[in-house]
C-alpha cells in the first residue's frame, strides 16, 4: 500500500490523539535510514542516519506537527502558535495552511535561517519577531496558546511527542531490530524524549525481546557547547551556537531528555561548533547526505567519542540528522568559498578540473 502519512499509518498507537481526529497530513514519515559505510568506519561502528530532512517541511518537525494540528482540528481551534527558532515555524505554516487553519509564529529576532523563515512566510505564517531569544518567545507562545480556540504546537504539546516517537518505530522496522546507540542533537530536547517513548513502547508494540540487540536502545544527545543546558545542568541566558535550530537555553522537555538519558544508560554531552561543522562538511563530502548544522551534532557527538575509545565497537548505531542542508544554504558560502569565473574555454575548464 502507499505511504499515507505519520496519523493514518501509526493512529493505532497515537494513544493520545482523538479517535475522531481527521488525518491532516503532506505524507511525512517514511524517511530514509541510510547506511553510512565511510563514517561508520571512521568511528568503528555500523552506522545509518535516519535523514528526518526529507520530511515534506524539510525537517523531523513535520512528524509531530501534524498530529499536533490533526488534534487542533478535532478540538475546533482555529489558529495555532508556536514560538521557533525557524524549523517549527515553517511546519507549523505548512499544516496550519494544510488544515485551513491561521498561523501565528513567534521568533527571536536576527536569530533564524533566511531558509526557514521563507517557508514560514510563504504558507501565510502570521510571523513576528521579539527582541530576546527563544526561550522569550515561548513563553509569549505559552499565553497565546492559552486564549480560546487557539493550540499551542509546539513540543509542550504532548501531540507532537506523540507523532514524533513514530521515528522509533521505522527504524526498529527498518533494521529488522534495535539499534545500540542512537544519537540526536538536543535543543528544545523534545526529540530525545519522544525517541525514548517510542522505543519504550516498542517493547511491546514489536515483541523486540525476539528480536537481535537490546530492547531499547542507549540514547545519546548532543547539544552546543555554547547551547548546552542539560550538560551544564543550568539555563543558559544568552545561548550562542552556529547551529540554530539547537540555540536554547531552557528546553521544555529538560525532564524528558533527563529521563531518556538515565532510563537508557545513555549520556547527553557538548560538541563544540568547530566540531559541529567539521562533522556537517564529513556528512556532505563523505556520505553525500547534505543536513543543517544543527543536524549534524549528533555525528559530530559520535566523532568525539571515537577519539577518547568510546564508541562500542562494531554497534549498530542509528544518528538522526534533524533537518536538510537546504534550510540554511548561507551557511555553505560562509564555509566554502564560491570560485571565481574562468573563460569560458575548453582547456581552461580542464585545467581548473584537473582534467
Amino acid at each position: 500500500m502507499a505511504w499515507r502519512g505519520v496519523v493514518d499509518e501509526f493512529r493505532g498507537r497515537l494513544s493520545r490523539l482523538p479517535a475522531d481526529a481527521p488525518a491532516i497530513t503532506l505524507l511525512e514519515g517514511d524517511t530514509p535510514l541510510i547506511p553510512a559505510p565511510r563514517l561508520g568506519a571512521r568511528i568503528g561502528a555500523r552506522l545509518y542516519l535516519k535523514f528526518e530532512g526529507m520530511n515534506p517541511t524539510g525537517s523531523f518537525k513535520d512528524r509531530g506537527m501534524c498530529v499536533a494540528v490533526s488534534g487542533a482540528v478535532a478540538t475546533g481551534a482555529s489558529a495555532v502558535v508556536c514560538a521557533s527558532t525557524g524549523n517549527t515555524s515553517a511546519s507549523a505554516a505548512a499544516y496550519a495552511c494544510r488544515a485551513g487553519l491561521r498561523c501565528g509564529v513567534v521568533i527571536p529576532d536576527g536569530n533564524i535561517a533566511l531558509g526557514k523563515l521563507a517557508q514560514a512566510l510563504i504558507h501565510g505564517a502570521t510571523v513576528i519577531p521579539i527582541e530576546g531569544n527563544f526561550d522569550d518567545a515561548l513563553t509569549i507562545a505559552r499565553k497565546l496558546g492559552e486564549l480560546e480556540s487557539v493550540a499551542l504546537v509546539n513540543s509542550v504539546n504532548p501531540l507532537r511527542i506523540e507523532g514524533q516517537k513514530t521515528v522509533a518505530f521505522e527504524i526498529i522496522d527498518a533494521l529488522g531490530r534495535v539499534p545500540d546507540v542512537h544519537v540526536m542533537p538536543v535543543g528544545n530536547a523534545g526529540n530525545i524524549t519522544a525517541a525514548w517513548l517510542g522505543y519504550t513502547e516498542a517493547v511491546e508494540a514489536y515483541e523486540t525481546a525476539g528480536l537481535d540487540g537490546p530492547d531499547r536502545p542507549a540514547m545519546w544527545g548532543a547539544q552546543a557547547a555554547g547551547a548546552a543546558p542539560i550538560v551544564r545542568g543550568e539555563a543558559v541566558a544568552s545561548p550562542q551556537t552556529i547551529a540554530t535550530a539547537i540555540r536554547i537555553g531552557n528546553p521544555a522537555s529538560w525532564q524528558g531528555a533527563l529521563d531518556a538519558r538515565d532510563s537508557s544508560g545513555g549520556t547527553i554531552e557538548s560538541v563544540t561548533d568547530a566540531e559541529i561543522l567539521a562533522a556537517y562538511r564529513l556528512l556532505a563530502d563523505t556520505e553525500g547526505v547534505f543536513c543543517e548544522p544543527a543536524s549534524a551534532a549528533g555525528v559530530a557527538l559520535l566523532l568525539q567519542k571515537a577519539g577518547r575509545g568510546e564508541v562500542p565497537a562494531d554497534a549498530v548505531i542509528v544518528a538522526t540528522l534533524t533537518g536538510h542542508g537546504l534550510k540554511d544554504p548561507d551557511r555553505v558560502v560562509q564555509e566554502i568559498a564560491v570560485p571565481d569565473a574562468v573563460a569560458p574555454d575548453l582547456e581552461v575548464v580542464a585545467e581548473r578540473l584537473g582534467l
